[in-house]
């Protein structure tokens, strides 16, 4: 008899071992994933205020790309040339983030392949090109690669 209680004792404490094990597997999942969505939610605010800076430059009619991004505070464009210039930066911004929280796994694999044609839409707007090549050295190396994969129907 006293073995059999030795025996449920051990399996008693073998399940509450594996119980704790389980939690904190649990938990330490949950961290991780805690982080992820910190630093999409880090990258979702850079992206917001780079908006919010074009939107700006918008307001006042002048040109994003040309000023910041290429320094040429002479090129002369109509009104909806800025804008529509400055929508495309705004584009790029969005696609940028749009990446970020596809390879943090927050984005299913439907809505991602969505965002790749309008990425594609966008690069292969040869008119507005420049925007692209403008802020291509501010984008991760992985969202330039794929990038690359595209076609390009500039060239």
């Amino acid at each position: 008899m006293s073995k059999i209680g030795i025996d449920i004792d051990k399996i008693i404490q073998l399940v509450g071992i594996t119980g704790i094990v389980g939690s904190l597997l649990f938990v330490g999942l949950e961290m991780r994933q805690t982080q992820k969505i910190a630093v999409a939610g880090q990258q979702q605010d850079r992206s917001a205020m780079g908006i919010t800076l074009i939107k700006s430059f918008n307001e006042r009619g002048v040109d994003f790309t040309s000023v910041l991004g290429q320094n040429n505070h002479g090129l002369k464009l109509s009104p909806t040339e800025i804008t529509h210039r400055n929508g495309v930066q705004i584009a790029w911004f969005l696609a940028e983030n749009d990446y970020y929280q596809y390879e943090l796994g927050l984005m299913d694999q439907k809505t991602w392949n969505a965002k790749l044609n309008a990425i594609k839409f966008h690069h292969n707007n040869c008119d507005l090109r420049d925007v692209y090549t403008s802020r291509e050295q501010f984008f991760s190396d992985g969202f330039k690669e794929i990038i690359k994969t595209f076609p390009d129907k500039c060239k």
